[in-house]
């Protein structure tokens, strides 16, 4: 599985980009996979204000729909609307073009309780 170590990753695969004031949000490659085909993707509200650990997103593949959580606390100030039209990125890209969703955090500290790619990829093997 792709784990890029530039990234911090949560329980429940999702990975998450520092960008400036903001992160970045998607699915790892290990949850792709797992989902297989995505053929859909609900995203969240621009302006949404999330709590760490809450279902702010729906992907959809032929096999199942799956909640995407908030990885931490803030709003949501941008959905990758391109997935509307390409929700394949997902699985094709799922670190580059397949992003879901960006937050302006509330709490910042709520970033060093995420896994390091190390102990990200340490939990796949488990």
């Amino acid at each position: 599985m792709n784990v890029p170590l530039n990234l911090r990753y949560t329980p429940t695969h999702e990975w998450v980009r520092e960008e400036g004031e903001e992160v970045t949000v998607g699915i790892t490659d290990h949850a792709q996979h797992e989902l297989t085909d995505i053929v859909f993707v609900e995203l969240p509200e621009i302006g949404r204000e999330v709590s760490a650990g809450e279902a702010c997103c729906v992907v959809e593949s032929t096999k199942v729909a799956a909640d995407v959580y908030a990885p931490v606390s803030g709003k949501i100030t941008a959905s990758n609307t391109e997935l509307d039209a390409n929700p394949n990125w997902v699985n094709e890209s799922p670190y580059e073009k397949g992003w879901l969703f960006r937050i302006a955090p509330s709490d910042r500290s709520e970033l060093s309780k995420l896994k390091t790619p190390h102990e990200y990829a340490q939990s796949l093997e488990s």
